[in-house]
């Protein structure tokens, strides 16, 4: 099999070619991690304080760069215009709320010890982190684990997805434009066989992905075989519960956003929608009619609600699922065709008779493919809800908020849960599931803390 010697990136929405990025030699890549890490020595000698101060000004830097990154991340993967500014805009609340708390989470801390000694916790950086990164959000995933890595004192490497590596390079010339060390953020533009005698190379102290469960067992192993700490944020199939005493009106728009938004493309989307008998019916009318009418077309449009899917392998991945689904029992109640003309276009659908053995029950969607299930009563769909290997996150529709969040605290298998609502990431709320979702926690604090070394110091 020829080896590729460059990257072509594909607008989706019309199917044409954006540009060319040349692979780096292997060379060019020990280099590159050498310089990282003599970027990192500098950095992690400089203190959390000083540290926040360049993180603002990154968050400053992204703010000026706002519509240049937003139409590129548009012409890229496909999401609306409109969201993409909203991206930026979290990224820039990440770079702010990291900056505010990181050196009171990062602060060293006198304990009493039990045999009446002193002891002393430190939170020391541990030296070149890499990110494996996806398409879906190409700044957001970036900045999520980069931003916290850089308050802890650490030095970062980015291997973003092929399709999306215009973003990746343009977020490096943001980053260069501030006070950080020459290297300390740098892109690797690689191949997968690159990839993993990064994640061996002896400067290289932690790895991160976000990506699906196969590339998440994948890098997993191979980070533990060189006995190197990760974290894994992977795929889902996000269970939404709409109760007897939902709100209805209210469950099918957030339902309905929860499902189509950044084209439905996103590892905590609501995918399944359980809906207790006694109301499934209203649900289903409503829900149905709200897809239906959901406007597909050019992402650049403001009236856009649904642009295309980010690349055409993805897209007859995503119908074949659909198909796989309705031979097993599944039926359609709107969209699953692929429309005809130029781009990667799907239309938003719905799934009725979802059963368990379908893919639209038990895989991951990843794209806007509603699977509507019915369940007898609350119970049983915490029961559906948790019928799954997945665990990232997912939502329940009720007007008793106290008996909601009961079953959010005690029952609900997985990470994060939203109440009356759908969620995304906020830069205050811990990110990150359980069971083939992946492991580790981003955000709120808790990603400060994932790659440092949490030492002790014991005195008398």
């Amino acid at each position: 099999m020829k080896k590729e010697k460059t990257i072509e990136t594909i607008n989706p929405t019309t199917g044409k070619s954006l540009h060319h990025y040349s692979y780096m030699s292997d060379e060019a890549v020990k280099k590159a991690i050498s310089k990282c890490h003599k970027a990192f020595e500098t950095w992690k000698e400089i203190s959390p304080k000083d540290r926040a101060k360049i993180i603002l000004s990154i968050g400053k830097e992204l703010i000026k760069s706002k519509e240049e990154l937003a139409q590129l991340m548009t012409d890229e993967m496909g999401k609306t215009l409109e969201q993409s500014r909203q991206e930026v805009d979290l990224c820039v609340a990440i770079c702010n709320y990291t900056a505010k708390i990181g050196p009171k989470e990062l602060k060293t801390e006198d304990r009493e010890m039990v045999n009446d000694n002193k002891g002393r916790i430190t939170y020391a950086p541990i030296g070149v982190v890499y990110g494996i990164q996806p398409w879906n959000y190409p700044s957001y995933q970036v900045v999520r684990y980069s931003i916290a890595s850089l308050m802890a004192g650490n030095g970062v490497l980015l291997k973003h997805a092929s399709n999306v590596t215009g973003s990746g390079k343009l977020l490096e010339q943001i980053y260069q434009k501030t006070d950080i060390p020459d290297g300390l953020f740098t892109v690797l533009v690689i191949n997968h066989d690159q990839s993993d005698t990064v994640i061996t190379n002896k400067l290289v102290r932690g790895v991160t992905l976000t990506g699906s469960p196969d590339a998440g067992k994948n890098i997993g192993q191979k980070a533990s075989a060189a006995l190197k700490k990760s974290v894994l944020e992977l795929g889902s199939n996000d269970a939404y519960l709409v109760f007897e005493d939902a709100d209805i009106n209210l469950a099918v728009k957030a339902c309905v956003k929860g499902r189509i938004y950044n084209n439905g493309e996103t590892c905590i989307a609501a995918k399944r929608f359980i809906v207790v008998e006694k109301v499934y019916d209203e649900f289903r009318d409503k829900f149905v009619e709200a897809m239906s009418n959901v406007k597909t077309g050019n992402p650049n449009i403001k009236s856009t609600q649904l642009g295309p899917i980010a690349r055409e392998d993805l897209r007859n991945e995503l119908h074949q699922q659909v198909v796989e689904s309705v031979k097993k029992g599944a039926k359609i109640a709107c969209g699953g065709k692929i429309p005809n003309g130029n781009g990667f276009f799907y239309p938003a659908t719905v799934l009725e008779n979802v059963k368990p053995g379908q893919p639209a029950y038990e895989d991951e969607l990843f794209g806007p493919v509603a699977s509507l299930i019915k369940a007898k009563n609350n119970k049983d769909a915490m029961r559906i809800a948790n019928d799954s290997r997945f665990g990232l996150g997912g939502g329940i529709f009720s007007k008793n908020e106290e008996a909601a969040f009961e079953i959010a605290e005690k029952y609900f298998d997985t990470g994060m849960v939203f109440i009356n609502s759908f969620g995304l990431a906020d830069p205050a709320m811990p990110f990150g599931g359980v069971k083939e979702s992946g492991y580790g926690r981003e955000h709120g604090g808790f990603g400060l803390k994932e790659f440092v070394n949490i030492k002790s110091v014991m005195y008398r």
